[in-house]
């Protein structure tokens, strides 16, 4: 007879905890900013994990560090956006919406807001804690000493040659962003510059790694928008390189109707996306002008037909 040595079983995988997970990708996301040396630091961030709630809270810890601090968006309403956010979660705190001369240049939302000073010029909101605006408009910004820190939200959809105009506001810059967003186009031929690494049709984000691969780069994990039964398609699909997570596991969410079906093409994938996590409405393939009427009104209809059957 011969003895034979038991191996002890191998334990468990712990569970996944989509909470502690993300908070982790947080915690070292703000160290890096707040106390690293690098000039930028990259964070890749898939739909619904939480981008913008990570730009308010580092604008927020920058701000209680006493550094000056610049936002750059890329649209007006995304500033907008990030100013009420930043007022909800500290009424106390200086901010500035640095805006152009046009009309009606921000939401008027903002002026309900007493710690929000509002002004077409950078000089007039000096000794603001924080100050937003488009990376239009701070690209006709000039000042004599640049702010110690810049968040760039929204980075991907921001062109190398946008960076490039305001890279000398800052000293340094936490860029957030979604690689998975279709890349910033130009309005003119950028053919010659192709393959480049200084193409300035590229997003701001692939200029800078191409030039810096030494910067700190990060990723948000967890997506709380995506279903379990749709978040591992999308990551496959279009983050290879920055797989994600669903916050909620299979069963936990569902969509059920309180009126059944029509037949009708936006019914169906509707229905194909409760039962699956998601769905593709295909239309019939013909030539399209860039703005596709008939893809907007696809659209429509499958949130118009959303309302109607009460989900």
């Amino acid at each position: 007879m011969t003895a034979e040595t038991l191996s002890a079983p191998a334990p468990a995988p712990a569970a996944f905890d989509p909470g502690a997970e993300a908070a982790r990708a947080t915690a070292a996301i703000l160290h890096d900013t707040l106390h690293g040396t690098e000039r930028g630091v990259v964070v890749d961030s898939p739909p619904g994990a939480g981008k913008s709630t990570l730009v308010v809270r580092a604008a927020l810890e920058l701000a209680d560090a006493g550094r000056p601090l610049m936002v750059v968006a890329q649209t007006n309403a995304q500033v907008d956006d990030l100013v009420l956010r930043l007022a909800e979660k500290n009424p106390d705190l200086p901010v500035g919406r640095l805006h152009s001369s046009d009309a009606d240049p921000y939401d008027k939302a903002l002026d309900a807001l007493e710690n929000v000073r509002k002004s077409a010029k950078a000089a007039d909101l000096a000794g603001q804690a924080v100050v937003l605006s488009t990376a239009a408009k701070w690209a006709h910004v000039k000042v004599d000493e640049p702010w110690r820190h810049a968040i760039v939200d929204e980075a991907y959809q921001m062109r190398s040659d946008s960076l490039l105009a305001v890279a000398g506001l800052f000293e340094r810059a936490l860029f957030v962003g979604d690689p998975g967003q279709l890349d910033p186009f130009a309005t003119v031929g950028s053919e010659q510059w192709a393959g480049l690494a200084y193409d300035p049709s590229s997003s701001a984000v692939t200029t800078l790694l191409a030039h810096n691969p030494g910067l700190p780069q990060h990723r948000l994990p967890v997506s709380w928008r995506l279903p379990a039964s749709a978040s591992r398609l999308v990551s496959d699909a279009f983050y290879p390189y920055t797989p994600f997570r669903s916050g909620t596991d299979h069963g936990d969410r569902s969509l059920a109707f309180a009126v059944p079906s029509d037949g009708s093409g936006p019914d169906r994938v509707i229905d194909e996306a409760a039962a699956a996590g998601w769905g593709l409405l295909e239309l019939p393939a013909r030539h399209t002008p860039r703005t596709d009427p008939e893809a907007v009104r696809a659209v429509a209809a499958v949130v118009r037909r959303l309302l109607d059957r009460e989900g």
